[in-house]
């Protein structure tokens, strides 16, 4: 018996040894993300450029996620090289926000920025697929190693806001290189997984795009998550023009961030089909930027960033699970590809447009946010019953539902 137990735990040791470790790399990531977003507009602000440049250079990463994103992603996974390739974009992104670091000028910054985000937006998805692969290999469960990702954003954002107390806000990018820097030693650590045995061939790939329930569900998510892009850019600025702290800021986006969790960790008990979580996730981002666009005082924005949970959350639980019913296994890293490239366009396009709309009317910028989510809880409203549909589902990888 004693015999048999140890060679259970020692079978069972190299997939804990990938669970701990990739949490540690997803930590690493997302509190870049976490010091990244709050204040990286915070930064260009400081040294000097102006909101509609700010909104341009922080359309960057959403531009480079349909245009080189799945150039890298789709040779990565290619060549089966996907923890070489992680490792690669995470240094090549520690080093490129080291050089935005020391440059003062708009088309500079824009330049180098651009060229950083074409190795850094590609991080998440290529662990995402890195992921799944040690899912298949050795049974793991998705969701607990990529909660650490959340986790440690709310934690980079809070210590992000503990620090602008005490530097000035020109210095902020260094905070970020350096969890830039952290997430690229961490990736040398990841182990090799052994490669996967020849896909079934079923589907071509650009099947997906002419399934008109997929169409559906990439265009609903793409106008939801593409809502957050005033959020996103203009947040933290808004904050501080109107005289929050750099701590409160940070305790703000945390706040988000945590009902992010608490929705993620109670998804296996949702009894509500895909598709109305979607669009009850469009609904809720209808109601939050209207109440935000009226400069609420800080009690209401505290509980209407908790509106983040259904925002974000409900609507990627939502859009993971119709994902799950409707793409063959074999096309599931390119259905996130597509679905990845959609977003990308409606999140750079509405970034773009913020920046000119806060130019002249500040929070008005909000109310154009409002219509996005609108348009994509209506887009998952009428197409319900095509997204809602299983399609391809004896060939699903059902371990993913649960992971956000």
């Amino acid at each position: 018996m004693i015999a048999e137990s140890a060679a259970l735990i020692a079978s069972q040791m190299p997939g804990r040894r990938f669970a701990a470790r990739l949490a540690l790399f997803y930590a690493a990531v997302f509190g870049t993300v976490g010091t990244y977003l709050p204040f990286f507009p915070v930064w260009l602000k400081a040294v000097g450029i102006d909101p509609s440049w700010i909104g341009l250079i922080t359309a960057v990463p959403s531009v480079t996620r349909f245009t080189v994103l799945p150039f890298i992603t789709g040779l990565a996974e290619k060549h089966r090289a996907l923890r070489g390739a992680m490792m690669a974009t995470a240094f090549l992104a520690a080093l490129g926000f080291s050089v935005i670091g020391l440059l003062d000028t708009p088309v500079l910054i824009l330049i180098a920025f651009a060229l950083t985000a074409c190795v850094w937006t590609p991080l998440v998805p290529l662990t995402d697929g890195y992921a799944l692969k040690g899912v298949a290999r050795y049974g793991l469960n998705y969701g607990p190693m990529r909660l650490w990702g959340s986790a440690a954003f709310v934690v980079g954002a809070l210590a992000c806001g503990l620090l602008v107390e005490v530097i000035a806000a020109k210095h902020l990018i260094w905070i970020i290189a350096g969890m830039a820097t952290v997430g690229a030693l961490s990736s040398l650590r990841l182990q090799p997984i052994s490669a996967p045995g020849p896909a079934r061939v079923m589907l071509p790939a650009t099947s997906l795009l002419r399934e008109r329930g997929f169409l559906t569900i990439m265009a609903a998510s793409a106008l939801i998550q593409g809502s957050h892009a005033t959020y996103y850019t203009f947040a933290s600025i808004s904050w501080q023009g109107a005289g929050v702290g750099g701590l409160t800021i940070a305790g703000l986006w945390s706040l988000g961030v945590i009902a992010e969790i608490v929705v993620f960790a109670l998804s296996p008990r949702f009894t509500l089909s895909p598709a109305l979580l979607v669009v009850l996730g469009g609904l809720s981002g209808l109601t939050r930027w209207v109440i935000t666009a009226q400069q609420p005082d800080i009690a209401v924005l505290s509980v209407i960033q908790l509106m983040h949970g259904l925002t974000y959350g409900l609507t990627q639980v939502g859009i993971m699970g119709l994902l799950v019913r409707h793409v063959p296994g074999h096309l599931t890293a390119t259905a996130q590809g597509y679905l990845t490239a959609c977003t990308g366009i409606v999140m750079s396009s509405a970034a773009v447009v913020s920046g000119l709309i806060y130019a002249r009317y500040g929070e008005g910028a909000y109310y154009a946010m409002a219509v996005l989510a609108l348009a994509g809880a209506a887009t998952m409203w009428f197409g319900r019953h095509r997204a809602d549909t299983p399609y391809a589902a004896a060939d699903q990888p059902q371990s993913v539902a649960s992971g956000g």
